[in-house]
């Protein structure tokens, strides 16, 4: 798969720097560049493309704002957020961007971001409204050996608050994000998490047991017991009945 890209910053040293690295991978058929979000909008209004890099911090209309009204087209580009600040990283989260990468640009990074890209691209993606529209694409940007990398929502598998922040467990490893559980509560509730806990949140599907000990039910994990606390049980188990109703009846 070949890809058209558009690349965006304000400062012409890394907007060359940018176009150069995306220009060296093959999978790159042409890069549009645009020196600020109007011109962007100016190449996008009469050229397809397949993603936009974008820096956030620009004069004028910024790169979130950008990206805010990208989300809003027919058939938005995916986007990827190219920039020396961490602070976005949370409302990079909220618009479901597909990469967020921290300058200075590597090749190596910029490649997965375009692995990443070409992969939503050679993906069927279901019809705006259809069940599961979007319920896998979602990703989380997490701090990786100090470097944002957007974790897919479907590897975490439960999720435990610690104050404002929240910690996602996958398989072989956790990782705290700048997320509180409720915010993750509300947006992940139609991809089958379900909150047990004022403190935990858990993929249903991966749930392997339900019993009662005397401190009240828990659910097991991974292997690993959470509790439930009694507001939410009742609720629990009615989705995990539901749940296993629609395995058996498929």
């Amino acid at each position: 798969m070949t890809l058209v890209v558009l690349a965006v910053d304000d400062e012409p040293p890394a907007l060359d720097e940018l176009a150069y690295l995306l220009n060296a991978d093959g999978r790159v058929a042409y890069v549009h560049r645009a020196g600020d979000a109007t011109e962007a909008l100016r190449v996008l209004r009469d050229t397809e493309v397949d993603a936009v890099f974008l820096d956030i911090r620009m004069p004028g209309l910024d790169g979130m704002e950008l990206a805010r009204i990208l989300r809003r087209f027919a058939h938005p580009p995916a986007i990827v957020f190219v920039t020396a600040y961490d602070d976005g990283a949370v409302d990079a989260f909220d618009l479901g961007v597909t990469d967020y990468v921290r300058k200075p640009v590597r090749a190596e990074r910029l490649g997965e971001s375009l692995r990443r890209v070409a992969g939503l691209r050679s993906t069927p993606m279901p019809a705006a409204g259809s069940a599961g529209a979007g319920v896998d694409e979602q990703a989380i940007p997490v701090e990786l050996a100090g470097t944002t990398r957007m974790l897919p929502r479907s590897l975490v598998r439960w999720v435990e608050a610690q104050g404002d922040y929240a910690r996602l467990h996958t398989a072989d490893a956790s990782h705290l994000v700048r997320v509180s559980l409720a915010t993750l509560a509300e947006s992940w509730a139609n991809a089958g998490f379900a909150r047990i806990h004022r403190s935990y949140l858990v993929q249903l599907r991966l749930v392997t047991e339900l019993r009662l000990t005397g401190s009240g039910y828990v659910v097991a994990v991974d292997g690993v017991e959470l509790p439930v606390s009694r507001r939410h049980t009742r609720e629990l188990k009615d989705r995990l009945i539901r749940a296993a109703k629609h395995d058996w009846t498929r």
